[in-house]
């Protein structure tokens, strides 16, 4: 499977059958479907690949995972650091009316106005008076100014080496006011109103089915853009997908059935190993008994076995999580995961210290152990995986927990509430950086999605933000998931790849380790 396996920023597909580049028309399956598509406020992963392709912000990442310039044509940083000052090139809304700066001055401070709901607020506090706006205080205190139509200046709390990268995230894109003002709700499910910036623009909804794109004809860089017509079609069944996939309906799927990935890695051209900066884990609600017991939740995760979930479930390239932050990301010369303690887990259950702990929470053997229940989302993968885990827990523990799966856009605001007892989520960096993991379990964050609080691990947080080099700031964050772990908040189950396929007629497509597809220089050979 290695032949497969592509640098750690790119996907790239440079695949050419010796043909003529056209336009034309490509097929992409997609899982799962997002119940928005809001780039100020969703932070759902599911809605990537459609924000990802319809809109762009100041800056983008390319497929070497560079920062090249996108509605900005050129920046300049002050000497400190602070001030950053954008000047925007001719760019138009996809109809046709002008970006201008004002239009992220707008939604920056939608973003932090709480009554939006937002989750991802907090990635905009590095600027001077946003976190305090989001508390209440007077936006125009906000660091964001529009001294003209393409002039876009703001100023940070403190130097922040990644913020390039930061302005990649969709919390950062502009959205137009009068659009967004006409229809809070609704607008991005309409394909009239969900207007953007990036180089394709939605043609159709067809809830249930397929999201259409046509190539967007004000994109500024519409002559690079070769396809016409682009489908994100919808098969929740990996299985199904492959299906299609191999009988030639589709020109490419984002996931392919784990048993299945053997022959693949083998058969097929059109296989690909994408690595992820992700990982997969369960929340505990410590708020809800028994989770509410440190012990109980550290049986929990020392008593399943990562490596054979991974190997004879998974059937995967991934690897075991015994943290939160994945490998793959370097702060101060040195990988954040180098030397990390294992926090009192392993790749392997560890039965008899899973029984002593849950012994010491006072469930010997898994005697008088009260009823509980693990939520997750409807996926065939994510079933199996939880299956297992709880033939673990009932082999290693004697105790029986029940699994209840619904769809995604009924479980997402199930776990929102936060009334859950046990659930299964994950991580997709947003940014290639550990502090797009950590900053989500700060008090009070909108993606702290089990409320749990930790006064010292906001300590760290906040001095790894404020240091003034990378080493002091990594330190700090491995401090913070530190404390985060041995309080085993989260069961850490995998650090992810991605296993997808995609037509090697196909070039210029590339899926970034933020496991966003992009299909802007996809072209596609005869």
């Amino acid at each position: 499977m290695n032949k497969m396996l592509l640098p750690l920023m790119t996907a790239a597909l440079m695949a050419s059958t010796g043909g003529v580049w056209a336009a034309g028309e490509l097929t992409y399956v997609v899982n799962n479907e997002s119940a928005k598509y809001d780039p100020g406020t969703t932070a759902e992963t599911f809605a990537a690949p459609i924000i990802g392709n319809t809109f762009e912000g100041l800056v983008r990442m390319d497929a070497e995972g560079q920062v090249v310039p996108a509605l900005a044509e050129s920046w300049e940083v002050s000497e400190d650091g602070l001030t950053y000052t954008f000047t925007l090139r001719d760019a138009k809304w996809s109809d046709g009316e002008p970006v201008k700066a004002s239009d992220f001055v707008y939604a920056w401070k939608r973003v932090l106005d709480p009554a939006t709901g937002a989750m991802n607020s907090q990635m905009l506090y590095h600027i001077v008076g946003a976190e305090e706006a989001y508390g209440g205080a007077d936006s125009e205190a906000i660091a964001i100014s529009a001294p003209d139509d393409k002039t876009l200046t703001f100023t940070l709390k403190q130097r922040v080496p990644y913020m390039l990268q930061l302005l990649n995230y969709p919390a950062f894109y502009p959205v137009r006011e009068d659009v967004v003002s006409a229809d809070p709700e609704g607008w991005t499910r309409n394909p009239a109103t969900f207007i953007g910036t990036g180089p394709f623009r939605v043609s159709a909804f067809n809830a249930g089915e397929s999201v259409v794109f046509e190539k967007n004809p004000n994109y500024y860089a519409a002559d690079e853009v070769s396809l016409d017509k682009l489908t994100f079609r919808l098969i929740p069944d990996p299985a199904t997908a492959l299906a299609a996939m191999e009988a030639g309906d589709v020109d490419g799927i984002e996931s392919v059935p784990a048993p299945e990935i053997p022959r693949l890695s083998v058969e097929s051209d059109a296989f690909l190993v994408v690595p992820a900066l992700g990982t997969t884990y369960a929340m505990f609600n410590p708020n809800q008994a028994p989770l509410d017991n440190l012990n109980v939740r550290k049986a929990l995760s020392m008593a399943i076995d990562r490596s054979e979930i991974i190997e004879f479930v998974l059937q995967s390239a991934d690897t075991p999580a015994l943290g939160l932050v994945p490998p793959g990301m370097s702060l101060g010369g040195e990988d954040f995961t180098d030397g990390r303690d294992n926090f009192g887990l392993s790749e392997t259950a560890d039965i008899e210290g899973a029984q002593a702990a849950l012994a010491e929470a006072g469930y010997p053997n898994g005697e008088g152990f009260p009823e509980t229940v693990f939520i997750t989302y409807t996926s065939p993968p994510i079933e199996k995986l939880l299956e297992a885990i709880q033939q673990m827990w009932k082999e290693n523990l004697n105790i029986d927990v029940k699994i209840e799966a619904t769809e995604w856009q009924v479980y997402y605001p199930e776990v929102q509430k936060v009334e859950y007892q046990i659930s299964q989520m994950g991580w997709g960096a947003d940014y290639p950086h550990p502090m797009t993991f950590l900053d989500n379990f700060v008090t009070g964050s909108p993606n702290n999605l089990n409320n749990w609080s930790n006064a010292d691990y906001d300590t760290e947080i906040a001095a790894a933000k404020a240091a003034s080099d990378e080493a002091t700031s990594r330190d700090h964050m491995r401090a913070a998931e530190a404390i985060l772990m041995n309080d085993h908040s989260i069961l850490p189950q995998y650090h992810r790849y991605n296993y997808m396929m995609m037509s090697p007629k196909v070039s210029g497509f590339w899926r970034s380790p933020l496991n966003v597809p992009y299909f802007r220089d996809a072209e596609i050979s005869e």
